[in-house]
This record gives structure tokens, C-alpha cells and sequence, in this order.
């Protein structure tokens, strides 16, 4: 059986972030967080973004606290993708000025997202125009009501060609997770959830008011058993036979629900999971390159260091250098 093997990193992908007043921290975090996981645990950078505001100004968000920009939206191009992050008074912030931009610039992303209440600068500017879109359960039926020609549904997240919506801040995590699936495999987008202990993920469908990687034991019990017995034995690894047998099924059905479900071989991803553990242990605590080595189940050091090296491009000594031994903020 020919594996499917991981996705090819590529040249990072350039994400504008346009944030307007009286937005939700929430849902700001939502939007950066994952895509600065994704970049944590990938062995290279996949997403580059900035922020920009209306005027080029710092902005205001309703709980206060004040967010530096790089710059203004005025003078965006182009990119990947285009997310636009409102809030309160998401109308009297985007007037027809920003409205006739938004709608300019929008044909030089290949993807296009209103988070929250950026579902309504979407709509007005006639982009979503014969789309599905959804907006926050508060404004769901305003929402309908003022743009009767969309599919409007009251989903967490909607894709809709290129053109997607999001609900909320929760939905919009789930967004992002579901981008970074799409864009770089499951494997990047579980590594992501994992950072943030989110173990309730939700399918775009999923109503506001599952496929869930918090509940894998229940859709895909068989693989959750052979990720969770990974897990436990990342200091003493199995060989793949052994861990078909530990589980009581064949090795090529182990194979089978790896390339299905997660787009990687069994041995690749328990390679993944080990080498995570070495980049924590290298980046986060003090320990010795051996010590590593041997808690992540490398029988030498050499081992070791070439197999880091080949995944994050840098030695775990280099590595430890550049990034200061330093715990993340």
C-alpha cells in the first residue's frame, strides 16, 4: 500500500488581519493563536501575517486594551488571505470608503473571511453576494433580514468558495484549525489543538448556541487507542509491529487509519510526537541534549540530533541558541 505522505511546506502563507475598533479580544486571539502554533510545531514557519486598521492607527478593543498595528488597510495589496475582524459599531468603522476598499482588494486574495461582525462589511460590499455566510447568533436573524438574497445559517463557520464567516470567537478558532488542515494536514492541525488543550473542535456545520479531535475516542476509537499508547510510550518506542500488536490489529490496518484519517504514515507520526517533545525539552527547560535524547526514546545522541536537524532544519543545540532556552510567553 503506497502511504500518503506529509504535506510539503511551502512558502508561508501571507495572512492580513484587518482589525477594527471595538473588536473582541477573543476573537483576535483566535484568529493569530493558532496560526502562531502552527508555526511552533511545523519544522518551518507556514503562516507570516500583519495587522492593519482602517486609518493606520492603533486600535481600541472593547475590553480596553489598545493594539499596535503595522500599518493601514489603505495600503494593502495582496496576499493569501484577507481576515477581517469587527465588532460593535462594525458600521460607523468601516464607512464607504473602507467598504469600496474591502471590495477592491478582495480580488487579490485567494481566501476572504469576515470574523464576528466582519460577516457585515462582507455583505455590504457585496462580495458574499449568492453565498452562504453566517454571523454571530445575536445578529443571525438582523442579519438575514438586512441581506435576504444569502444562504444564511446559523453554522459556526461557513466556507463558502473563498469567501468564509465565523460565528464568534470559539467558531473562529475551529476556523482556523480547519484552514490549517486544509492548507497543511491533519497532523499540523491536531499539533495546533494540542498547544492550546482545545479538545472540542466543531465542524463548520456544527450549530451555534462534530468532527471532534476532543472526542477522537468516539469517532475514531481505533485511532485514539494507537495515538494514546503513543503518547505513553514516546521514552520507549514501539516498533510499528508492536504496536499493532499492543492494539490487536494487523499493521497494514494501522497503516490504513493513519493514511485516512491523519495523511501520514503511523511510524512518521510517532517520530512527529517524539520530535515535539525534544523541540519542548530543548526550547523550555535546561537539560542536557542527552537527557532529551533519551526521553524522547533516541538510543544516541547522534541519532538524535540528525533526526531533529532533518525535521526542524537546525541542531538542538543551534536551536536552544537561537531561540534563548526561553519558555514562550
Amino acid at each position: 500500500m503506497r502511504m500518503v505522505s506529509e504535506p510539503r511546506m511551502r512558502t508561508p502563507l501571507s495572512v492580513t488581519v484587518v482589525l477594527l475598533p471595538e473588536s473582541s479580544i477573543m476573537s483576535l486571539a483566535s484568529t493569530l493563536d493558532p496560526m502562531r502554533a502552527a508555526n511552533r510545531v511545523a519544522p518551518e514557519p507556514i503562516f507570516s501575517w500583519k495587522i492593519v486598521s482602517p486609518d493606520g492607527l492603533p486600535v481600541a478593543l472593547t475590553c480596553g486594551v489598545e493594539i499596535a498595528v503595522d500599518g493601514s488597510f489603505a495600503d494593502v495589496v495582496s496576499g493569501d488571505v484577507l481576515l477581517v475582524i469587527a465588532g460593535f459599531n462594525q458600521d460607523r468603522y468601516g464607512d464607504r470608503a473602507f467598504i469600496g476598499k474591502l471590495t477592491k482588494v478582495s480580488r487579490h486574495f485567494a481566501m476572504v473571511a469576515g470574523i464576528e461582525s466582519g460577516c457585515w462589511l462582507l455583505a455590504r460590499s457585496g462580495l458574499l453576494d449568492g453565498s452562504a455566510a453566517t454571523a454571530h447568533w445575536e445578529e443571525l436573524e438582523d442579519f438575514a433580514v438586512a441581506f435576504p438574497t444569502l444562504d444564511v445559517r446559523a453554522d459556526r463557520f461557513v466556507t463558502s468558495g473563498r469567501f468564509w464567516t465565523s460565528g464568534g470567537a470559539s467558531p473562529t478558532f475551529d476556523m482556523m484549525l480547519h484552514l490549517i488542515r486544509e492548507r497543511f494536514g491533519s497532523a499540523i492541525a491536531l499539533d495546533v489543538a494540542s498547544v492550546f488543550v482545545y479538545d472540542v473542535t466543531h465542524a463548520a456545520t456544527d450549530a451555534q448556541p462534530l468532527v471532534s479531535l476532543g472526542r477522537l475516542g468516539e469517532e475514531r476509537p481505533e485511532l485514539a487507542r494507537a495515538i494514546g499508547l503513543m503518547e505513553r510510550t514516546i521514552d520507549r518506542p514501539l516498533t510499528i509491529g508492536a504496536l499493532s500488536r499492543r492494539l490487536g490489529m494487523s499493521t497494514r490496518k494501522l497503516e490504513m487509519l493513519f493514511a485516512r484519517d491523519l495523511e501520514i504514515s503511523p511510524g512518521r507520526y510517532y517520530l512527529r510526537l517524539r520530535l515535539s517533545a525534544a523541540q519542548r525539552m530543548v526550547r523550555d527547560t535546561r537539560l542536557s541534549m542527552r537527557e532529551v535524547a533519551l526521553r524522547c526514546g533516541f538510543d544516541s545522541l547522534s541519532a538524535f540530533s540528525r533526526s531533529f536537524r532533518n525535521h526542524f532544519g537546525a541542531s538542538p543545540l543551534n536551536f536552544r541558541s537561537e531561540t534563548g532556552g526561553r519558555r514562550p510567553a
